[in-house]
């Protein structure tokens, strides 16, 4: 196995938690490094420009790719939120290396090296180039892999190792670097951290009355388009939209429907008698089409993860079970045979390997490696130390960390990938615990060393038909769909259609970006979407097929780049501006009081009190028995409510009158602690700054997305 395969078996985690290190989370999302190849790229495809550096489409489809293997059973919508995750980490790369130029902050091949070849060298390569007899970095041989690397022809693997060593590497170091400038300049006096200090042990108790936005019913207020549209103008950096789509569907289920399900069943039932007296069970799945196809090996009753386990595992061997729904299939389950079966096995081996498994170059002639393989046998069988053959003879690279002790759980011996003569030997029942066998890779001497925790295993045959729609029921949907798209040709026609048939229109409340691929609860409606952003407002769409569902959709608005017109804000933000009127007339009515008691007299409330539980401190998030009122929590440190009762003032739930009882504060802690959470403080607040310095690079870097003319 060659070192490539050892760092991308190993080193995935660590890559992640190098990266994770860096600047800002934002660049973190599920990501890998950068696409920044030390060997260049001749890739001309522009997927988008950052501050007029493009972001390459082979690379970005690459880094996709690449993530997309460590989860290999992803659905549609889980490879939308790689793909947007990797660019987003794109864009920062670009938008922060532009100020890592600025600074003069780079990363040498020098520095390269000194980090590479030295104790502070990426785990990946640690774990790789460890020496086993001392347990040491070994120093030597990853200079002397570097050196073979560079001299590789083979680009795909380069392009590999830069991407999961060099470049974390590279991304960690610059990053460092950079956090390192934006801590050292933030200074906090003394005398702030000091009295900082003395704030957050304060504590205050308070008596107040709280009046609830719920005291006046929303039938009692009205928000006006001018209401709605002075309040955007007086928030206009917090409601700023991208240019974007209202949408609405209709959406024409295409799933099974009960008559489908009956079908299925009645077809399983059907094939019982039959699965039951047939006698190889892994042709009659297969002249049956099953959706789940044999497996020609034991499970483990630990492991066994199906519905009805019980039932199943007490059948007679030849017994069926069923039919029986698990998941979107109906099924019928047959046991075949039970074992007694180790849930894994440890061994050793020494491996003559014939052939390099990346290269394909020949290592030895088969004869040769079957001699050595043989004489090794007889040495061991005559006293010779394994791991004194194994070191001088194996060409396993992976399994020489471990002087060949490998451990195989039951399922990984059975699976289609495993060595079929390598797992034979290793579940045989002759009582064989030493052997020469011959595989693919060449000739191996193997000891079997322990069967791990040996019970109850299962050979079971699973015959199962997926509840699928009938080819009527999809027919139908479609039909339906043409019908909606070929009826409607504008807005009115739709809701006419809409109306009339009895359907049900979805209208999406929010905004629909360009890149967007989720649609209210359409979550793979990127072909949608896409559809939308060509298409003029009022139009109405083809049919689309998505998963189990036609859907027609309708263009209901398209958006400008800006401040939102006010039926688009109404939804947004009519609660909060219903509020507003309701506590003025909340504070009107209320009148100036000038007592607690005059507050609560109005409405019919009782005074209240809070903070005696000393958890009322000045950012405090939530206050016991009043909930997230941050405008609370800064009144209840104000020395002039404590001889008076404060104005009212809105809050997030109500309207609040406040009179503060006292302000406490808690037993003074050592110096030593007292240090350590202001170094807490200070490490939040270099964190908070970091975000925030990105937050306003990026909000000022020319940024062009590109993504919608590929994707």
């Amino acid at each position: 196995m060659s070192i490539i395969q050892t760092i991308r078996e190993k080193g995935a985690v660590i890559v992640i938690a190098l990266i994770a290190i860096s600047l800002i989370g934002f660049i973190l999302m599920d990501s890998m490094s950068s696409g920044r190849s030390i060997f260049g790229n001749n890739n001309t495809s522009t997927l988008g420009v950052v501050n007029g550096e493009k972001i390459d489409l082979n690379t970005f489809n690459d880094k996709v790719k690449e993530i997309q293997q460590q989860y290999p059973d992803a659905g549609s919508s889980q490879n939308n939120q790689i793909m947007e995750s990797v660019w987003n980490q794109m864009v920062a790369e670009k938008v922060v290396d532009g100020q890592f130029e600025k600074l003069g902050i780079t990363f040498t091949p020098d520095e390269m090296s000194s980090i590479m070849f030295s104790n502070d060298a990426p785990q990946t390569l640690k774990q790789a180039f460890t020496d086993k007899q001392t347990g040491q970095y070994d120093i030597e041989q990853a200079k002397q892999w570097w050196a073979q690397t560079k001299k590789n022809k083979n680009e795909e693997q380069r392009n590999a190792i830069i991407s999961q060593v060099i470049d974390p590497m590279r991304l960690n170091s610059l990053y460092t670097k950079y956090t390192s400038l934006i801590a050292a300049s933030m200074y906090q006096p003394k005398w702030l951290t000091k009295e900082m200090s003395v704030e957050k042990n304060q504590f205050a108790n308070i008596s107040y009355v709280a009046v609830p936005y719920t005291a006046i019913s929303d039938s009692a207020v009205k928000v006006t388009d001018n209401d709605i549209q002075n309040y955007l103008d007086n928030h206009k950096a917090k409601y700023q939209q991208e240019a974007g789509r209202i949408i609405s569907y209709v959406s024409f289920s295409a799933a099974a429907n009960a008559a489908d399900s009956a079908r299925i069943l009645q077809s399983l039932k059907d094939l019982k008698p039959e699965f039951a007296a047939d006698s190889n069970a892994k042709f009659f799945l297969g002249r049956n089409s099953s959706a789940v196809p044999f497996f020609d090996g034991y499970i483990p009753k630990s492991k066994l993860q199906v519905p009805n386990k019980d039932s199943i595992i007490d059948l007679p061997n030849g017994g069926v079970f069923g039919p029986y729904e698990d998941g979107k299939n109906f099924v019928l389950a047959k046991k075949i045979d039970t074992k007694i079966m180790p849930d894994s096995i440890e061994c050793r081996h020494i491996l003559l390997g014939t052939v390099d498994p990346q290269t394909q170059q020949p290592l030895m002639d088969d004869s040769t490696a079957h001699r050595i393989a043989d004489s090794i046998a007889t040495a061991i069988k005559d006293g010779a130390n394994f791991d004194s053959l194994e070191v001088k003879y194996s060409t396993d690279q992976a399994a020489k960390q471990q002087n060949g002790v490998m451990t195989f759980d039951l399922m990984t011996i059975q699976s289609e990938n495993f060595s079929k003569e390598f797992a034979d030997f290793l579940l045989n029942d002759k009582g064989e615990t030493k052997k020469v066998v011959k595989t693919q890779f060449g000739w191996h001497y193997i000891e079997i060393l322990d069967k791990k925790n040996p019970e109850p295993a299962y050979k079971i045959a699973y015959m199962a038909k997926e509840i699928a729609p009938s080819d009527q029921t999809i027919n139908a949907a479609n039909t339906a769909a043409i019908k909606l798209s070929g009826m409607a040709k504008d807005e009115k026609s739709f809701n006419d259609y809409v109306a009339k048939n009895g359907l049900k229109k979805v209208t999406v409340p929010v905004e629909v970006k360009e890149n967007d691929y989720q649609l209210g609860a359409l979550q793979d409606a990127r072909p949608v979407i896409k559809w939308a952003f060509d298409a003029k407002e009022g139009q109405v769409s083809d049919p689309f097929a998505i998963k189990d569902d036609y859907v027609v959709a309708i263009v209901d608005k398209k958006l400008k780049k800006g401040l939102p017109d006010v039926n688009t804000a109404r939804p947004m933000v009519e609660g909060v501006v219903m509020n507003m009127k309701k506590a003025d007339e909340i504070k009107k009515k209320l009148n100036n009081p000038t007592t607690l008691e005059a507050a609560a007299a109005p409405y019919h409330l009782q005074v209240l009190t809070s903070g005696a539980d000393s958890t009322l401190t000045f950012d405090a998030k939530i206050i016991n028995g009043i909930g997230n009122e941050p405008r609370v929590a800064g009144a209840a440190f104000d020395k002039e409510y404590q001889t008076k009762v404060s104005p009212a003032f809105a809050g997030n739930t109500g309207v609040f009158v406040i009179k503060v009882n006292s302000v406490s504060s808690k037993p003074v802690v050592s110096p030593e602690i007292e240090k350590i959470q202001m170094n807490e403080e200070l490490n939040k607040n270099i964190q908070s700054a970091l975000g925030q310095s990105f937050q306003a690079l990026k909000k000022i870097a020319d940024i062009k997305d590109n993504r919608s003319r590929f994707f």
